[in-house]
Formats: C-alpha cells, sequence, structure tokens
C-alpha cells in the first residue's frame, strides 16, 4: 500500500457525499495504490450508512466503527493502528482541510520529510474570537513545553510509516496527536494553505471542548502548571511575613491598633481560593495517574470492513 487517507467521522452525514466525491478525485490522480480509512466516532446520524454505500462501490474505502463515541483524537489513533500505507494523511471530514492539498504533502514527503504538516496561513470563516483564542493557545504551548509545536497547525498532516509505527507505542489515555507528533521528532516541512470555512453540519469542537482539549495539551506535554503553583505558594509566603512583620512592628513598636477586620477576611478569602486552584492542578495530574495505571483500551471497535 503506497498510502492511507484516515478520516475521523462523528455525525456528517450532510457532508460526506462531498468528502468522498472530493477524495475520490484526488485518490485518482495519485499514482500506486491507496486506501480511505474511515472511522465512525459512534455517529448518531446516517454517517455510517453513507460511508457503507462509499465501500459498496470503492473497495479503497475502508470501515472503523467505533461501539460508542470515544473522541477525536482516538478515531486518528485508531485509524493509525489500522493504516498500511508507506505514507499517511490524517484530514478532518468539514472539508476545512481541503482535500486537494494532499498531493502537496506528498510531494513534500518525497523530498525526505517524515512529518509533513498543513500550516493554516488564513482562516476564512473563523471569528475574531476563535482566531483569537488559537493564537493566544499555541503561544502558551509553546511558553510550557519544550517540544516545538507548530502554530498554526490542526491535525491535517502527513505521517511516514517509521512515525506511525513510532506513534502506535504511545498508548496515553489523554492523546494530544499534534504533541505527540512533535515529540517522536524526525524531520518535518510544512505546506501553507487557506483554512475554508465548514462545508455543512456544525462543529464538533464547541467552546467547552476547545477548552478541555487545549487543556489536555498543555497537561500532556508540561508540568509548568505544578511548578507555578510552588512558585505561587512561595511568593505568599514571603508576602505573608512581610504583612506579620508590618503588624507586630505596628503593635509592639508604634502602639498603633490595627483594626483589619476586613483586609483579614479578604486575605483568608484569597488565600483559601488559591489553595483550592492549586488544589486542583495537583488533583488533575492525580487523576490522569489514575486514568493511566488501569490500562483500558483507547478505543473499542464494533464493526471492521475492508481490512484483511
Amino acid at each position: 500500500m503506497n498510502y492511507s487517507i484516515i478520516i475521523p467521522i462523528y455525525n456528517e452525514e450532510a457532508v460526506l457525499p462531498k468528502l468522498y466525491e472530493r477524495l475520490r478525485s484526488v485518490c485518482d490522480s495519485l499514482a500506486g495504490e491507496g486506501e480511505l480509512i474511515f472511522v465512525d466516532d459512534g455517529s448518531r446520524d446516517q454517517s455510517l450508512s453513507i460511508i457503507e454505500k462509499f465501500r459498496s462501490q470503492d473497495p479503497r474505502v475502508k470501515i472503523l466503527s467505533f461501539s460508542r463515541n470515544f473522541g477525536h483524537q482516538m478515531a486518528i489513533t485508531a485509524g493509525l493502528d489500522a493504516a498500511s500505507g508507506e505514507a499517511v494523511v490524517i484530514i478532518d471530514a468539514d472539508l476545512q482541510d481541503p482535500p486537494e492539498l494532499i498531493p502537496e504533502l506528498i510531494k513534500k514527503w518525497r523530498e525526505g520529510y517524515k512529518v509533513v504538516y498543513a500550516e493554516r496561513s488564513a482562516r476564512r470563516g473563523d471569528g475574531i474570537f476563535k482566531r483569537a483564542s488559537a493564537r493566544l493557545f499555541y503561544r502558551l504551548l509553546k511558553w510550557l513545553t519544550k517540544y516545538p509545536i507548530p502554530e498554526n497547525v490542526g491535525d491535517f498532516r502527513l505521517l511516514d510509516k517509521q512515525v506511525v509505527t513510532e506513534l502506535r507505542q504511545l498508548r496515553e489515555q489523554h492523546r494530544f496527536m499534534r504533541g505527540l507528533t512533535s515529540w517522536v521528532g524526525f524531520r518535518q516541512g510544512k505546506v501553507a494553505f487557506v483554512r475554508d470555512p465548514r462545508y455543512a453540519g456544525e462543529t464538533k469542537y464547541p467552546f467547552r471542548k476547545m477548552l478541555r482539549f487545549a487543556f489536555d495539551g498543555i497537561t500532556s506535554f508540561s508540568i509548568v502548571p505544578l511548578r507555578l503553583a510552588v512558585s505561587l505558594g512561595f511568593f505568599i509566603v514571603i508576602i505573608c511575613v512581610g504583612l506579620a512583620l508590618w503588624a507586630l512592628g505596628a503593635r509592639f513598636i508604634f502602639h498603633v491598633t490595627i483594626q483589619g477586620w476586613t483586609s483579614l477576611m479578604l486575605a483568608v478569602v484569597f488565600m483559601g481560593g488559591v489553595q483550592l486552584m492549586m488544589l486542583g492542578v495537583v488533583g488533575e495530574y492525580v487523576g490522569r495517574i489514575y486514568e493511566e495505571v488501569k490500562g483500558r483500551p483507547l478505543y473499542i471497535i464494533e464493526r471492521k470492513e475492508g481490512f484483511e
């Protein structure tokens, strides 16, 4: 197999016909054998039925269907586990990532790059808040981690078979594939493109999910939040020592009675809030340890079609 194209699917019935039409056109233009791996992430609409129709017409179409919704990153992982191509392309189903860019990724791969990611030079259809929050996230991630995770890059990328082999060994529960791809290293290149608006349907990443995804990315590749908790603790202790010295001096040297009820209550509430926040950060990391040691599978496949 020369190439594999992985497409995670979750409730994408409105976009699937156009997606397959464009993917089929791209595949027909590529030299060598290929496969289209559709990973149904527990869709509740007619997505799986539509993909089955594609398979009845095209033997290149292969299907992995989860027993329930495990998440976008798990769907990518399942596709990587099943892919047999020398080059593996990951692309979302919403057509914001143009399939017509795949030949450019392959061309870059043939130049010797093991990872070729598609960099968004512009984002059509994204609002000011979405663009600003994405920029803030990537800059924060760059500051907190020691691994060079590219900015303005999603999951649309090409991976060499050697990179895929290494990624298959990484079985952590909270997956941030963009970070894992950077962590494994290898020679990495980029191809710029203009990201289109979603073709149809609704986004599967509302603000709440995006916030959780960002937190997963940060805590999966950095322990800086824990170190910040320690630093903040030392800083507050220094302030408290200074206030204590001032209070003792005011009472025994200057004989000034300290009223301070309001300031005392504010200090207690502030310290309580800081402690709870830091306890939450520690608890998040402990919770991740708990989930990892259980050793549960990353996903469960209910149906598998087209694979030997």
